[in-house]
């Protein structure tokens, strides 16, 4: 019996992480690695009792206030992206092609704000 739960967990880990492998990323209905634009800028807002942050970027898009825009990040699943930290989205950026370029931190209702500019990497 032992041997049929662990059989059932192994199969069950390996579809989720075959899963994730094959998530697109998208703010707003754009795809990210189809976002032409030099800067990026990422503003991250720590979770209310939590260690996660959510993260928003800015492209220079075109946010209305009569649309509902959302600068979010989601996968192809509609699922909001959820990361541990400004680290990991600035990894999370990197591996989708861009570079850190400065950072600094607000303060909002006794909330820190963090703001990440990052530059698109030029293939030569």
């Amino acid at each position: 019996m032992k041997k049929f739960f662990l059989l059932i967990f192994v199969l069950v880990s390996s579809i989720n992480l075959q899963s994730q492998d094959n998530l697109s990323y998208f703010v707003n209905g754009t795809p990210l690695d189809s976002i032409n634009v030099e800067y990026v800028r990422i503003v991250g807002t720590s979770k209310f009792l939590s260690t996660k942050v959510s993260i928003e970027l800015d492209f220079g898009q075109y946010n209305s206030i009569w649309k509902d825009s959302d600068t979010r990040v989601t996968n192809n699943l509609g699922k909001r992206l959820e990361l541990n930290g400004m680290v990991d989205a600035l990894n999370f950026m990197v591996s989708n092609g861009y570079e850190f370029v400065n950072a600094y931190a607000i303060t909002v209702n006794n909330q820190n704000v963090y703001h990440y500019l990052l530059r698109k990497i030029k293939v030569r």
